[in-house]
């Protein structure tokens, strides 16, 4: 049976020890989605969204939430981010927005939160500047697609 590492022997949760850990090179690169309407679509591609520019500040919105992330998820410890990097693909065909995240430090725990919340925050952040225009807007398949470094090594989703 695994030991849960998350847990005292009485059962409390608590923050892992990283301490006897390595420091090794992290990286972490997540995805996620929304689907919106066609006006949408068309308002943030040609920037004329009335809160500005949708992508722009989704993307500090997103950068900004990586940083945050030990501070919304109790167990996360403070990370010394290293590199981030928030990108967007459009899918006019499906109008959807793809959110890309990449995180990086040189520590002893995994940035894996951080990419997550990273896409989530710059796709809640596309919602609020557009719901003016569509309420209707899907946030979907967030996901890691990716991650490198530390003991378990490297993953990525088939």
């Amino acid at each position: 049976m695994n030991k849960f590492t998350h847990f005292d022997n009485a059962g409390n949760a608590i923050m892992v020890d990283v301490s006897d850990k390595e420091i090794t090179n992290r990286i972490a690169v997540a995805c996620g989605s929304i689907k919106v309407n066609q006006q949408v679509l068309q308002s943030i591609k040609n920037r004329t969204a009335k809160k500005g520019d949708v992508l722009g500040v989704a993307r500090v919105a997103g950068i900004m939430g990586i940083k945050q992330t030990s501070n919304l998820i109790p167990m996360c410890h403070p990370l010394l981010i290293s590199k981030s990097s928030i990108d967007f693909e459009i899918n006019e065909e499906q109008n959807t927005i793809m959110v890309e995240c990449s995180v990086k430090i040189e520590g002893k725990t995994g940035v894996e939160m951080e990419a997550l919340n990273g896409v989530t925050i710059a796709l809640l952040t596309i919602y609020d500047m557009c719901k003016a225009i569509d309420k209707e807007m899907i946030i979907q398949n967030i996901f890691l697609k990716e991650k490198m470094g530390g003991r378990s090594g490297h993953y990525k989703k088939q």
